[in-house]
């Protein structure tokens, strides 16, 4: 009885552990996202056209994307090899770090172009840290729980909508507090300086998280887990393929629609209330479809969700075009809050499914990680492509689900496996 209080004791630390690391991560991640649509463009590319400064500022933001897989391959070897705890602290230290020297960062008009250049290196750095936290916090609670995987393990994912929710607040009240010229002179600053308050109350809370017991009890892996993972590619491209159309809904719904809506007319704040309201609703969302994936399985819920992604897509710039405050908020939450959550919220249950626990970081993580370029290219090819109409863009998002549809198809069911399985069975993914 006192082994298993230990147990649940522990799980519960692990979940805490994780959705806290993970709303911060997310914070500081996309608290960039956000300041790149609104703020980055007149502050870092001033001496830009507009259009141009915009499409250069979203690039800044894509490239935390396109460092994410090289977070998730170089902490998932060490957390494969040492263990994930260590690992998750370095990722969130590195995090909290990057995002406060973002806060205290000279403009263009300051230091000319080592401005936009400094910005995209702790951008990359941002990139980075999300890539190693992710597979991390998601195999502290997957690998606790000994039972319920979906729901416990869901919590890292609806870490990424809580953190939108408190960078997208912190944004608006310092918005209101300060006018348009303090805003851009400092207002926009504060929310990344307070980066260095949450990364201690952070690690204080993740220290005391003891190692997972499937890790403890496996076998060390003798050579370079990506390598291992590498030799038996399906389960990787499946991982990509299955996420991909996730991450290019949300980099649309959050990135690109902040982006759109305010050049269609919208008031910056009108817009970010309904990316706020969406976004608590999408907490719930990922939750609540995680758990229902641990009753009927993994497929069904996400493909679903890609089947509903795919119907907003042509619904939403359609709802936002009408200048209705009250329609662009119904156009995000169909997206954001019930639509998107059941593609994206299994997935953290799913990658962990697919990959031996010798290597499950790593792949996990780089299956998860490379998806996660779709939220990074998708707002920047959108809005090069945006001349050319919505209905262009709607047809992408449709493609893309429809490649997530036709993964999970090829995959078998896997809410019921067990992460200790032997090697063979995971890597290769055959029936039992």
């Amino acid at each position: 009885m006192a082994d298993n209080s230990r147990t649940r004791a522990q799980l519960r630390r692990a979940v805490l552990s994780s959705y806290f690391g993970s709303v911060i991560e997310y914070y500081d991640f996309l608290l960039y996202a956000t300041a790149s649509a609104v703020v980055f463009n007149k502050v870092f590319f001033s001496n830009l056209d507009p259009v141009i400064g915009t499409i250069a500022s979203l690039g800044t933001f894509t490239t935390g994307y396109l460092a994410r897989p090289i977070g998730g391959v170089v902490f998932g070897h060490f957390g494969d090899l040492l263990g994930r705890k260590r690992m998750l602290v370095i990722t969130m230290t590195m995090m909290g770090v990057a995002s406060t020297l973002i806060g205290i960062l000279p403009t263009y008009a300051q230091i000319g172009v080592w401005a936009p250049i400094l910005l995209v290196v702790l951008r990359v750095l941002q990139g980075i840290a999300v890539g190693g936290e992710w597979g991390g916090a998601v195999l502290m609670s997957a690998e606790h729980a000994t039972s319920r995987r979906g729901l416990w393990a869901s919590f890292t994912n609806a870490g990424a909508p809580s953190g939108m929710v408190v960078s997208t607040a912190l944004l608006t009240l310092m918005g209101a507090v300060t006018t348009d010229a303090q805003f851009l002179a400092w207002g926009w600053r504060i929310p990344f300086l307070l980066s260095v308050v949450l990364l201690a109350i952070g690690l204080f809370v993740r220290l005391k998280v003891q190692e997972t017991p499937v890790f403890a009890a496996t076998r060390r892996p003798t050579g370079a887990p990506l390598l291992e993972v590498l030799r038996h590619p399906r389960n990787l491209l499946l991982a990509i393929g299955v996420g991909f159309a996730a991450f290019v809904a949300q980099g649309t719904l959050t990135t690109y629609v902040l982006s759109y809506a305010v050049q269609a007319g919208f008031a910056r704040q009108t817009v970010l209330n309904a990316i706020t309201v969406s976004s608590i609703g999408a907490v719930l969302g990922i939750i609540g479809f995680s758990a229902l994936s641990d009753r009927v399985g993994r497929r069904p819920v996400v493909l679903g969700g890609a089947v509903a992604v795919a119907v907003v897509g042509f619904l939403l710039f359609p709802l936002i075009d009408t200048g209705s405050a009250a329609l662009l908020t119904l156009a995000v939450v169909l997206g954001q809050s019930i639509a998107h959550p059941a593609m994206y919220g299994p997935l953290a249950a799913l990658c962990t499914e697919l990959f031996a626990t010798r290597t499950r970081y790593t792949g996990a993580s780089l299956g998860y990680q490379i998806a996660g370029l779709g939220a990074g290219i998708g707002p920047v090819v959108f809005a090069a492509v945006a001349g050319a109409g919505t209905g262009v863009i709607s047809t992408v998002i449709a493609a893309c689900c429809l490649l997530t549809v036709v993964c999970v198809l090829i995959l078998r069911e896997s809410h019921q496996d067990d992460l200790a399985e032997p090697v063979a069975e995971r890597l290769t993914g055959v029936e039992r």
